[in-house]
């Protein structure tokens, strides 16, 4: 388990724990003083005794699956290979790139901004800063906005890479800016959203939302719709914010936090919801997955798997990676199971994304995986490094691109 910076801890009263990492550190005066304290391997089923906390390494039902060999049925390409700066590291903020226009944009917690050209891998520009650029990038309407482990939000043109404002939050940024209808909406790791004003910087409303007294560490940018803002709570729930002044149109539960203890009480929403159309897709820590009507937030279906990450959605399937590893695939349209991959668990599965007839999920050991929709089985495999793949990986123009934690970004093409 990972215990937030203290900073955070003081403001919010809350501790959040890391999903993906076997190690606990506590954090004093701020990022930069981590102190491990405790070694645990979480689960899907939650640390529910100290004496699972301490069970030994030898123990082969908390090591990581080991790989099995198979007949690869899909031809992987990598297209380039690029470094964004120093890497998150151990922190747990899942930063990864965006894609927008033919470019890509990463932020590095030391490194600054880079944009890379999304074909060839050039790099179009660079902004250096001394701020540990945790959260994002977002990109929109001709902006790129990154936020820091102090609350620092920079934005920048997003055509030349220089600096258009700042601004700041009271709390540590490790979730993407979400950029659009005229506004930056910035989703703090102290639940709250912050809108500021896209031409000025000056902010125009803020929304909070109580936390529980445990929660997963980390969260995931806020989603736009026609005069909404969706927003994943740590709660479980899920609120629809109105673009223009913050108030809450509607809440509702995706996973609901029940348990005899906090840490089973954990039910947080920390990945991006995915709208297509009038339908929210979204799914919890707890293992709960849910299809939502945007305008009323009415449950169209529900299913009992689901995980800390954002799901990726195909034409017609949704699919999400569990806590456990465990990746499921379900029926887009009912929410039915349709199959489960087994072969990664433990092995901190991120969540998915969608390219071509396959889902792409990254791992703690520097692998990403091919997993076909149509059955879950593994299509092909290829070792990015040494580095764990923490984000989940983005898709356009048929290229995924992916970033570790140790800053490298690559792009894969699949082949013919």
């Amino acid at each position: 388990m990972k215990l937030a910076d203290d900073t955070s801890v003081t403001r919010t009263n809350t501790a959040r724990v890391a999903h993906s990492t076997p190690v606990a550190t506590m954090h004093r005066r701020g990022w930069q003083f981590g102190a491990v304290v405790l070694a645990a391997a979480v689960a899907l089923g939650g640390c529910s005794s100290v004496k699972n906390l301490f069970t030994s390494k030898k123990d082969a039902a908390l090591k990581p699956a080991k790989l099995v060999e198979f007949t690869p049925s899909a031809t992987v390409v990598r297209l380039w290979s690029a470094k964004a700066g120093k890497g998150e590291g151990l922190i747990g903020a899942r930063q990864g790139p965006v894609i927008a226009d033919g470019h890509v944009y990463a932020a590095a917690i030391r490194g600054g901004v880079h944009a890379f050209d999304l074909q060839t891998g050039a790099s179009l520009w660079h902004f250096d800063s001394k701020l540990p650029l945790s959260g994002g990038p977002g990109v929109g309407d001709g902006l790129v906005v990154a936020g820091s482990l102090e609350g620092d939000v920079v934005a920048l043109d997003a055509a030349t890479g220089a600096q258009k404002w700042t601004a700041k939050v009271a709390n540590e940024v490790i979730a993407a800016p979400t950029v659009g209808q005229g506004l930056v909406f910035v989703h703090s790791n102290d639940g709250r959203v912050t809108a500021f004003d896209e031409a000025s910087g000056q902010r125009r409303w803020f929304w909070e939302h109580e936390m529980p007294p445990l929660t997963v560490r980390g969260n995931d940018a806020p989603v736009l719709g026609p005069g909404y803002v969706f927003v994943g709570n740590d709660d479980g729930t899920m609120t629809a914010l109105a673009v223009s002044d913050g108030h809450p149109v509607w809440q509702q539960t995706v996973a609901e936090a029940e348990g005899r203890t906090e840490l089973e009480r954990m039910a947080d929403v920390d990945g991006s919801p995915v709208l297509e159309g009038t339908t929210l897709y979204a799914t919890s820590f707890k293992g709960e997955t849910v299809a939502l009507d945007a305008p009323t937030g009415r449950p169209s279906w529900t299913h009992d798997a689901g995980g800390p990450g954002r799901p990726g959605v195909s034409a017609d399937r949704v699919v999400v990676s569990g806590a456990s590893g465990t990746v499921w695939g379900l029926d887009k349209a009912s929410g039915s199971g349709l199959w489960q991959q087994d072969g990664l668990l433990r092995r901190n599965a991120t969540a998915p994304a969608i390219q071509g007839d396959y889902a792409v999920v990254g791992d703690y050991d520097g692998y990403l995986h091919w997993l076909k929709l149509s059955d879950g089985a593994f299509a092909a495999r290829m070792r990015m490094g040494k580095d764990a793949v923490r984000a989940a990986p983005v898709v356009s123009d048929g290229i995924l691109v992916v970033q570790d934690t140790d800053g490298r970004i690559n792009a894969y093409r699949l082949g013919q």
